[in-house]
């Protein structure tokens, strides 16, 4: 963006670029593109506007007609890394901002591009050294200090991230992307009371920032005891790469198997061992039940329910649901003293773990996939209901199989939506 431009136009348009104002940018770069339509430059900013307005594909075709009118120029390609960032499109990102740094390895806001793309892949080490590349260029940018103590946060750096925070709340008191950074910074050293200070001050400058109010709901979660070990286990969780989350979790589930084992082939021992895997069990149902559980106390907290977003208000109202039901199911089983209405008193409550995931899924096929699922899974249990309820003369012969099939399999099919569950909270569907 060196190039200095007299047309009337592109300077309009480069202005409201910068104010925010992307809908009027577009327009004066229209104009600028009806002068000048094989302007590289102007293709590239136009690109960057409609992005920001989620006209995806026309700012893709911008940012590659910029590429193809100016190959060797750096902000094609940098326009293109943008695009592709926001379209969830990691690898082309990245290709993009390499190519980008190829052609001109002295912009600091290429490398900061760069180190978020590392810190999306979980790769704090290669984020660590693009962010620091690009402070090497300029020692007091922005967004590169951010991103290089985020990757210090990620590598288990705090000392190191407080002192980079701090050095660029010193420089930028009023930047709102620093205070909601030092927010997650703190929310890493369980303070989520000075948390909160840096999350609030954050939405006071920029009232629209989502990442900020998501800071304030979790700071608000923490200050519950039982939530901020929890808290603590997620964000730890967060700093390990997929492939090692996976491993964790596969082997925790062949060792609780183990110990099983050998509480049958001990019985001395097997007090021990059953309360070790009580604990186990209880912890995994509460990582898996807390964030909704909760979001559904600060429904109904006076305060609570204006941090909370739709989609977290949404996933709220799915887990009380599921609440009333098992409640509900429950009383129903002690009136009629029916064993199987007590069954799926528990399946009911079971079911609360595949539907508290449906809003953790990002918008698009994974959340529709687990709401089939979840869906399903509820079909199963009015199902078993049903059976429950229908005199044993009145219940058809032929569904008596199927009846079985679904009361065996069904505690299995609820523990497998749940690991279908861990893995489609971790898909970024492409835009």
């Amino acid at each position: 963006m060196s190039n200095v431009r007299t047309n009337v136009h592109f300077q309009r348009g480069s202005l409201l670029y910068e104010q925010g104002r992307y809908a009027d940018a577009v327009g004066e770069l229209r104009l600028q593109l009806g002068q000048e339509a094989e302007d590289s430059l102007t293709h590239g900013l136009l690109a960057l506007c409609l992005a920001e307005q989620e006209q995806y594909d026309a700012a893709t075709e911008h940012a590659q007609r910029a590429i193809h009118l100016a190959p060797d120029e750096a902000f094609g390609h940098y326009t293109l890394a943008q695009v592709m960032l926001r379209r969830n499109r990691f690898p082309e990102a990245q290709q993009a901002i390499v190519e980008a740094i190829r052609l001109n390895p002295y912009e600091a806001d290429y490398f900061a591009i760069l180190a978020s793309l590392h810190l999306r892949g979980s790769r704090p080490n290669e984020a660590l050294e693009a962010a620091n590349r690009g402070l090497a260029i300029e020692p007091e940018h922005t967004l590169s200090t951010n991103l290089r103590a985020q990757a210090l946060v990620r590598l288990g750096d705090r000392s190191g991230a407080a002192a980079t925070m701090g050095q660029a709340l010193g420089r930028r008191p009023d930047d709102a992307y620093t205070h909601a950074n030092q927010g997650w910074t703190l929310l890493h050293q369980q303070q989520p009371d000075k948390a909160l200070v840096h999350f609030r001050e954050a939405l006071r400058l920029d009232p629209g920032m989502e990442w900020a109010r998501a800071g304030i709901v979790e700071a608000m979660k923490a200050r519950n005891f039982v939530y901020r070990w929890m808290l603590a286990y997620f964000l730890w969780m967060a700093r390990l790469s997929p492939q090692v989350r996976w491993i964790l979790v596969i082997g925790a589930l062949f060792g609780s198997q183990v110990i099983g084992r050998m509480a049958a082939q001990n019985p001395p021992l097997a007090p021990y061992l059953h309360a070790l895997l009580y604990a186990y069990f209880a912890f995994v149902l509460m990582s898996w039940l807390s964030p909704s559980l909760f979001n559904l106390l600060l429904r109904f907290s006076q305060f609570g329910r204006y941090a909370l977003s739709p989609d977290q208000m949404r996933g709220a109202n799915v887990l009380a649901a599921c609440v009333m039901a098992t409640l509900l199911c429950l009383a129903a089983a002690i009136w009629t003293g029916n064993e199987l209405l007590f069954y799926c008193t528990l399946m009911f409550a079971l079911l609360s773990l595949p539907a508290s995931a449906i809003y953790v899924c990002d918008s698009g096929w994974p959340r529709q996939v687990m709401a089939l699922t979840t869906g399903a899974l509820l079909l199963a249990v009015l199902f078993l209901v049903g059976v429950s309820l229908t005199p044993v003369r009145a219940f058809p012969t032929t569904l008596l199989p199927l009846a079985k099939a679904v009361y065996q399999y069904l505690p299995y099919a609820m523990l497998a939506s749940q690991f279908a569950a861990n893995y489609l909270a971790g898909v970024t569907p492409r835009k």
